[in-house]
């Protein structure tokens, strides 16, 4: 088979639009947005590439303000870029306000032949520009912002140069939305854990900021442990929402539904893990509240687990239930921190993991900032 000539290799180009270095250098961007949540990386890389495909010294990219009338530099290249993060452009002028209102690619060749360039940039940043070209971001009809490669480095923009510049903005739309999108769920679920963990407290006497420091504390042993960062969350999870079940010892409807009209106080696992059934974010943390009243003797509740049949995550969440009782009983500092090693000691085998005691005692040897 002849080997592929220059010239076909050109005319394959010409009718791609862009050769295969370049397709792959798109691939491996569009790949980084489904393996990181970094969004400023993620930005680092799509301008890195446009100055590298389309053979520019320099690259911006731009996102619309929360209200909408102008653009804000998020990523920039060069040595003095920081000194632009702190301006804005509003909507309409310069030719990425341009860019941004009309939602349509320009390009620029000589700058200073254009009254729409925006010059406050380069005396900030110290850095001239002869050439540009910019293309907006779009993500289902809605601006998000817009991409700037500056200085060809050889001749002018061309309709390649634009496409290709499109398709990274395209890229990089979709990783601002995402980020967006996670950036409000995070936000949504931390409020949402804040709500549930103040209607624990309310559901029980004493139970004050009980959640908090049952997460704290049963985080800091598992971290001792050297638990894994899933298991640590799923830990901390269900540090703040084991008792949630509780609430529904005041609310007969809510029992009811849940399959116990009378209520008991071994119940309230059970309960717990009912209520948060179904939420995916939460699945990994429902054995360790169903079973963090479990005894490592096997006589504790709801199953009757023995020994390492219970979760590492329940041993550890009973005995932090166990000692948190005496603070929820009205002990105080070292008193506290005394009767608790002592509670743990005289639990372990029978009541406790006896790894789980000795881990606490090393614990409890520093208290302050772990319980």
């Amino acid at each position: 088979m002849a080997q592929t000539t220059k010239a076909q290799a050109a005319k394959a180009k010409d009718k791609a639009g862009f050769d295969t270095n370049t397709a792959l250098e798109l691939f491996s961007i569009a790949g980084s947005l489904n393996s990181t949540i970094d969004l400023d990386y993620l930005l680092q890389k799509i301008g890195a590439a446009a100055e590298k495909l389309l053979d520019c010294e320099a690259s911006a990219i731009m996102l619309v303000s929360d209200d909408g009338k102008n653009l804000f530099f998020k990523v920039a290249s060069g040595e003095k870029a920081k000194a632009l993060k702190t301006m804005t452009l509003p909507i309409g002028q310069g030719i990425a306000g341009w860019v941004a209102q009309h939602r349509e690619p320009e390009v620029v060749n000589d700058t200073r032949t254009d009254p729409r360039f925006a010059g406050k940039f380069d005396k900030a940043s110290g850095f001239i520009t002869r050439s540009l070209l910019c293309v907006p971001m779009l993500y289902r009809g809605d601006l998000v912002g817009v991409v700037e490669v500056l200085n060809k480095r050889e001749g002018g923009f061309s309709p390649d140069d634009i496409g290709l510049c499109s398709s990274l903005a395209s890229l990089a739309s979709v990783a601002i939305t995402n980020a967006k999108i996670i950036s409000e769920q995070k936000n949504f679920f931390s409020h949402a854990l804040e709500l549930l963990v103040a209607v624990i407290e309310t559901a029980r006497p004493g139970m004050a900021e009980h959640p908090v420091r049952a997460a704290k504390l049963a985080c800091a042993i598992g971290r001792a442990l050297g638990v894994e960062d899933y298991e640590y969350r799923m830990l901390y999870y269900a540090g703040l929402l084991h008792d949630i079940g509780y609430v529904a010892f005041k609310n007969p409807r809510l029992a009811a539904e849940l399959g116990a009209p009378a209520v008991a106080e071994e119940a309230h696992p059970l309960f717990s893990v009912k209520m948060l059934e179904g939420m995916k974010l939460l699945e990994g943390a429902l054995p360790i509240i169903r079973h963090h009243h479990e005894r490592f003797d096997g006589a504790g509740f709801p199953g009757k687990l023995k020994g390492g049949d219970i979760p590492l995550g329940a041993r550890i969440l009973g005995l932090v239930e166990g000692v948190e009782e005496l603070r929820m009983a009205g002990l105080r500092g070292d008193e506290l921190y005394k009767k608790a090693v002592q509670e743990a000691r005289a639990g372990a085998g029978s009541r406790f993991d006896p790894k789980v005691v000795e881990t606490f005692v090393d614990l409890m040897g520093n208290p302050e900032g772990t319980w």
